[in-house]
């Protein structure tokens, strides 16, 4: 039976693509209405089910504009947002640390970390009791990753005490707050981008259930705890990379 979402409201940063735009059209194929950030791609209007999802241009890293568009966002979706899922990051580049430079340490630290802090206090504004957050962490804030991705790490290791602080905080008014840490997911940005296909061929083989994951998947995962089969759910981390955190 498909979760039934009519009624609520979601925004998604970094909704656009790859994992982020598996969440967007999920939530609106439950009925959802769905506002979805965008930043360094063009957004591409789509539609699941008759639901509409909106597009506003976004750079989470910033403090002022992650205000501004929240509340805009909040106009669309008539007042609320019930559902909150920090998707906007990313790797940046692969730097080992003797040869780091300060800016690439902050602007790592900032699409990561820093956005998942801003656009939570500012959609705090706007949720009522009872809402939802989801934070995108990764099964690098476990492992270390992989070469060059030690401040990436680190910041998505950052994602999951604030997930937990939150959830302490929140957990009053019924807010759940909830992290996601996928492993390898392919057809991404992010891998195709950053990681050779013979690595990703390697990591395939290294998964215990031999495959990749895909956006789909840990779609899947956050609506489960959107869904009132999470209520009960806080605090925690899911971890999406079929079995490969075990090896």
């Amino acid at each position: 039976m498909k979760t039934d979402l009519t009624g609520k409201t979601a925004l998604v940063t970094g909704g656009n693509i790859g994992i982020g735009r598996a969440f967007s059209e999920l939530l609106a194929d439950c009925g959802a209405k769905v506002v979805a950030t965008y930043f360094t791609s063009d957004f591409e209007p789509f539609a699941k089910e008759g639901q509409t999802i909106h597009g506003l241009h976004l750079d989470a890293t910033d403090s002022a504009q992650v205000d501004a568009v929240t509340a805009e966002a909040a106009e669309l979706l008539g007042g609320k947002i019930d559902i909150l899922i920090n998707n906007a990051g990313g790797l940046l580049g692969r730097v080992i640390t003797s040869e780091m430079s300060d800016e690439h340490f902050h602007n790592v630290m900032n699409v990561n970390f820093s956005s998942t802090f801003y656009c939570t206090r500012a959609a705090l504004k706007y949720m009522p009791d009872g809402g939802r957050i989801v934070n995108l962490s990764s099964l690098a804030a476990h492992d270390g990753g992989g070469r060059g991705s030690v401040i990436y790490s680190a910041s998505k290791a950052a994602v999951i005490g604030f997930t937990r602080g939150m959830a302490k905080e929140l957990g009053g008014r019924g807010i759940t707050v909830n992290a996601l840490a996928p492993g390898f997911i392919a057809n991404t940005t992010f891998h195709n981008t950053f990681t050779p296909e013979s690595i990703q061929e390697a990591i395939v083989q290294k998964t215990p259930v031999k495959r990749a994951g895909t956006p789909m998947d840990v779609a899947y995962a956050a609506l489960y705890l959107i869904a009132d089969t999470g209520s009960f759910i806080t605090g925690e981390v899911m971890e999406i990379n079929g079995g490969l955190y075990y090896v």
